[in-house]
């Protein structure tokens, strides 16, 4: 967010437009916008492997099948440097945007756009087993809390924008601005009101429009029409539901474990996706030399892998080149998004459906000819049950399938597998691909909201940044006299450039004292520190470092930055608890008045007015008691950054503060123009 209003941001607060006719022509601006992002993400991406599966192939012929090994590694080399810039562009993308929801607001950073989109389109455009939905969700969010941000917006109205931007991402990615809607609502926002939905409609009308101008109009696969042969065969589309939900879970699980192999793993963050892209690429090449698989463009399994679907649909593959791709995708989106490639998982959950839905139907035709219908059928439901049974959002499963094959006879057979899917999956998996990854980070993510008070406080707003610190070349007797100096019972150890090699504490040193041959000037503080210490990251809610402190009784925690570096950034202890727990108070004080919409937030002549700090504010600089203030105004909040302060007659102004105030208009007009 920036520390000043934009020249747009001024121009606007002079202008005073209606608040409706704003949002309007923001949704219809980040709409617009994510349908061009989308546009050129997808042709980067067609770009990208006509360069690697068909320049590449004819300028090295030798190559052989090695070219479905080397291609891949090559993008993840790619990738690794984009994931440093921008690490919320690692992965599947859709839960870092659940993430900003929750505890920044919607606040997403504009380079995350930018990153998402290249990393993807190198990661699938290589062979990247992955789905284009989910960078493009990514890259509309982070277009629609750009915005909201550079317009210094309220947290209510930025969320809403990421919705907005959510919506059409996906409206543009399938053709599907319906599902689009949906898929914003269920999965992301969950308790969006009837007042901003308008907007994410608008916003996934208007980046369609932009897509089909540019892609076409028609539907994602072109098949011919099923029908619901027999009543009976519902029981065969719900038997369908169930056992989806057996194999999406399945994928989950190995798509967890794969991340937390790769994220355990002590090895260059640089270069662990282009070992995931080897694997991969192994993968691919083994498959290539299966019979029937010589002169296809590239293993069935790398990319999204629509064209494929499309031939299932049409009842093309047999039975066991289906059955072995029901785990030959898992197995290589795993590999894909566990290592920190870039790229969707929607896309895959639809594939693995239909591989696992053709199966199915191959089965019932041979058994039950006059009742079942075809395979392609039964794809056609496997795909919406599948990623009802990862994503729990049975809406968005139904319509988007409904929307991409523009079969509405199927309505029924989706219906009846896509709930069960869903729910059944719930019973015995309670986190979906999206909350899992939440859930990890100590974040329990509940219709659009975080349902614990402190979970959306991070580290970072609560954490003390004066410390003091010892290097662990120093001497025992120079610790023991910072020891007597500060009162304090342990330090940080660090090495140069401030970084976190170890803690020692007071006990440490008398247990060294009652050993033989201790000599405080000859000893180093290394020799009684302890190495690698626990630590906590500034980004990571509070639950999580409650979390890694309750097991080992410990008093505090060192913070060190998420960059590889181990650089120390500042402290957490148990007092510090109590201040996010007062923090996480009042936002969930600010959000209740939100929702309910309470008489005063509504009055013409009481409210909340958010006041951008700048350095030409006769007020910057002086102290909170100091704030000439009228009679029926309150300061409720500062923020700062990332920060809430709960403001203290104590605390400083700075530029770029952002003050929440309570009281009557006027007065609250008044006070801004007589401190400019």
């Amino acid at each position: 967010m920036p520390s000043t209003p934009s020249a747009l941001s001024k121009y606007l607060d002079r202008l005073a437009p209606p608040v409706g006719l704003l949002l309007l022509i923001l949704s219809i601006a980040i709409g617009a916008g994510t349908g061009f992002a989308a546009v050129l993400f997808i042709k980067l991406i067609y770009g990208i492997q006509h360069l690697g599966y068909e320049v590449l192939p004819n300028l090295l012929p030798w190559l052989g099948n090695f070219v479905y090994f080397i291609v891949p590694v090559i993008g993840g080399l790619l990738v690794g440097p984009l994931i440093l810039f921008a690490q919320e562009a690692k992965g599947h993308g859709v839960p870092e945007v659940m993430q900003a929801l929750i505890i920044r607001g919607g606040r997403i950073r504009a380079r995350v756009a930018a990153a998402k989109i290249v990393a993807s389109a190198l990661c699938i455009g290589t062979g990247g087993s992955a789905g284009r939905e989910g960078p493009i969700v990514q890259v509309g969010s982070a277009l629609g809390s750009s915005l909201g941000q550079v317009l210094r917006l309220s947290d209510d109205r930025i969320r809403n924008l990421v919705g907005c931007g959510a919506a059409a991402g996906i409206a543009a990615t399938f053709n599907a601005p319906i599902a689009g809607v949906v898929f914003s609502i269920e999965v992301l926002m969950g308790n969006l009101q009837v007042r901003s939905f308008g907007n994410v409609v608008i916003a996934a009308v208007s980046s369609s429009i932009v897509s089909r101008f540019f892609l076409g109009a028609q539907p994602a696969f072109s098949i011919p029409i099923h029908s619901l042969v027999s009543p009976v065969s519902l029981v065969f589309y719900l038997l369908l539901g169930l056992l989806s939900a057996l194999v999406g879970i399945m994928f989950i699980r190995m798509l967890n474990r794969a991340e937390l192999i790769f994220d355990n793993w002590d090895f260059p963050q640089l270069y662990k996706p282009a070992i995931g892209a080897a694997l991969l690429g192994i993968t691919g090449m083994l498959f290539m030399y299966l019979p029937g698989m010589s002169g296809i463009f590239m293993p069935y399994m790398y990319g999204s892998g629509f064209p494929f679907i499309e031939q299932v649909l049409l009842e093309n593959v047999p039975f066991w080149v289906l059955l072995l791709l029901v785990f030959l995708k898992p197995l290589a989106t795993s590999l894909t998004l566990g290592s920190g490639n870039s790229g969707g998982v929607f896309a895959p959950s639809l594939f693995i459906g239909a591989m696992l839905g053709g199966c199915f139907g191959i089965i019932l035709q041979r058994f039950f000819p006059e009742i079942s219908g075809g395979p392609g059928a039964y794809a056609l439901v496997g795909m919406a049950a599948l990623f009802g049974a990862t994503a729990r959002a049975p809406l968005t499963a139904m319509l988007i399938v409904f929307e991409m094959s523009n079969d509405y006879l199927m309505i029924l057979p989706l219906m009846v597998a896509g709930i069960a899917a869903t729910y059944f999956a719930q019973w015995l998996h309670p986190e979906s691909i999206y909350t899992l990854k939440l859930a990890k980070r100590g974040i329990r993510f509940f219709e659009g909201r975080d349902m614990d008070i402190m979970q959306g406080v991070t580290v970072e707003e609560v954490m003390r940044t004066r410390l003091t610190t010892i290097h662990k070349d120093k001497s025992v007797s120079e610790l023991m006299a910072l020891f007597q100096e500060t009162n304090l019972l342990g330090f940080p150890v660090v090495t140069e450039g401030n970084r976190l090699w170890g803690i020692i504490t007071l006990q440490d040193v008398h247990r060294a004292q009652s050993r033989d041959g201790f000599n405080p000037r000859e000893m180093k503080v290394a020799d009684l520190a302890i190495e690698g210490p626990i630590s906590v990251f500034p980004d990571e809610p509070i639950f999580v470092a409650i979390q890694k402190m309750s097991p080992r009784d410990l008093a505090r925690l060192p913070v060190v930055s998420r960059d590889g570096s181990m650089r120390l950034i500042g402290s957490f202890s148990r007092s510090d608890i109590l201040r996010a727990y007062d923090v996480g108070i009042v936002r969930k004080q600010r959000g209740q008045l939100e929702e309910n919409q309470i008489t005063l937030r509504t009055s013409s002549e009481t409210g909340f007015v958010e006041i951008g700090v700048t350095e030409d504010n006769s007020f910057c600089g002086d102290q909170v008691k100091d704030l000439p203030l009228p009679e029926h105004v309150t300061l409720v909040s500062i923020k700062r950054g990332v920060k809430m302060i709960i403001p203290r007659g104590r605390h400083y102004i700075e530029p770029g503060d952002v003050l929440t105030l309570f009281g009557q208009l006027d007065e609250i007009d008044q006070f801004k123009d007589s401190c400019r």
